[in-house]
């Protein structure tokens, strides 16, 4: 979809999900949901769905939006029911970054539901902020997810 290819980042594919013991999935957004493309990844996750495969391991989100009113919360929340069907658990990282959550200094994407970026930065990269708040999201679903492989 005009995409252009990364060569640097490995594709996967749907059968491999099975592999993992979780998931942080990442997506840009596109009107408040996920974009086509995402979710024609997870569209062929169908035959994963039908022996529920996928079925109690941790699943979390970060995103990136094109402005502030454009799905920093709307994006993971309808992306959610990916997750549901599957029997996965959702784990959003809630207010757990303490102090970064309520940045008003700064440009800054994330909500409880993930980590989170604009797309339209005049910088065009993550901040440092950002940056942060990714890191600790990484870390904290890291934790849960090894805790739940621990008690299986």
């Amino acid at each position: 979809m005009k995409a252009p290819p990364r060569s640097e980042v490995p594709d996967i594919s749907p059968k491999q999900l099975a592999d993992a013991d979780g998931f942080l999935f990442g997506f840009p957004a596109r009107y408040g949901m996920m974009s086509a493309q995402f979710k024609v990844f997870f569209d062929a996750t169908g035959s994963l769905w039908n022996k529920q495969t996928l079925a109690g391991k941790p699943a979390g989100f970060f995103f990136s939006t094109a402005s502030q009113g454009s799905g920093q919360e709307e994006t993971p929340f309808t992306s959610i029911t990916q997750l549901v069907h599957h029997g996965m658990l959702f784990v959003p990282i809630g207010y757990t970054f303490g102090a970064g959550m309520f940045e008003m200094e700064n440009v800054k994407g994330g909500s409880p539901y993930g980590s989170g970026t604009f797309g339209e930065h005049e910088i065009g990269e993550p901040s440092e902020l950002e940056l942060a708040q990714a890191f600790h999201q990484g870390k904290y679903f890291a934790g849960i997810a090894k805790k739940l492989k621990g008690s299986q």
